[in-house]
């Protein structure tokens, strides 16, 4: 099945490294023209490089998706320079591997605000923009159906964050069905990004994630941007207000 975004912009937060890249370059090949949006200007101008190396048109946009201010100038240059904006994925988000006891009201604020309240706001804002046959996709994680801890602690902060992703996605879908734009999120399971701060395919890392993976492998960067690609296209134009699971099995036992 070929899924084709021909004449849609898309708008990409986080695209400057790791998935958010991964769905800015795939959504480029798939046919579509990339806002690429990042906290780190460096980063989301190598994105650009890469795309334009494959013949793709995108452009850097710098921001924080906690400020509605910074998001609505990034929204606003989007359809300044592209004439529209159809496509949007909230991929920004962080962790911290920091436990309940030395968890400070700063670390929660600064996780949730970025994984929760940033694809509230970009949302919110871009979808004044959207016309009728528009989709956005939120980024989620295993981690918000179950816990997973390998290093004796879990990140009850990240956990809260994601979980919230699940529901603002459903609720997004609700309130954004009568202008006629879908809302569906991907849960990534583990990708080997360096995102948790380390290599997940260490022989060690491995032992504990095969204890749950059916698919003998981590998944890739790419194995998300596909993901979401066809939840942005027609293909999927009947799906609305779910959690995608990309994530080997992970979820399964």
């Amino acid at each position: 099945m070929h899924v084709s975004h021909e004449g849609k912009v898309a708008f990409v937060t986080g695209a400057g490294s790791g998935i958010g890249r991964a769905i800015a370059c795939q959504l480029s090949a798939d046919g579509a023209r990339v806002a690429v949006a990042d906290i780190n200007s460096s980063a989301a101008e190598e994105t650009v490089r890469l795309i334009g190396q494959s013949g793709g048109l995108s452009f850097a946009l710098i921001g924080d998706v906690r400020s509605r201010t910074e998001m609505e100038k990034a929204v606003e240059d989007t359809c300044q320079y592209f004439g529209a904006l159809d496509l949007l994925v909230n991929n920004a988000g962080v962790v911290t591997m920091t436990d309940l006891d030395d968890l400070t009201d700063e670390e929660w604020d600064f996780v949730v605000d970025v994984n929760l309240k940033g694809p509230f706001l970009v949302s919110q804002i871009a979808s004044r923009r959207m016309p009728a046959g528009s989709a956005i996709v939120n980024l989620a994680t295993v981690e918000a159906e179950v816990v997973v801890s390998s290093s004796g602690h879990c990140q009850v902060h990240y956990n809260a964050s994601k979980g919230g992703v699940k529901m603002l996605t459903k609720a997004l879908a609700v309130e954004l069905a009568e202008k006629g734009i879908r809302v569906n999120a991907i849960a990534p399971g583990p990708v080997n990004t360096g995102f948790s701060g380390g290599d997940i395919e260490t022989p060690e890392a491995l032992a504990f994630l095969f204890q749950r993976l059916l698919v003998p492998r981590v998944g890739r960067p790419e194995d998300m941007a596909q993901a979401v690609s066809f939840l942005l296209s027609d293909q999927a134009s009947f799906i609305n207000g779910i959690m995608l699971p990309v994530d080997g099995g992970w979820l399964t036992r």
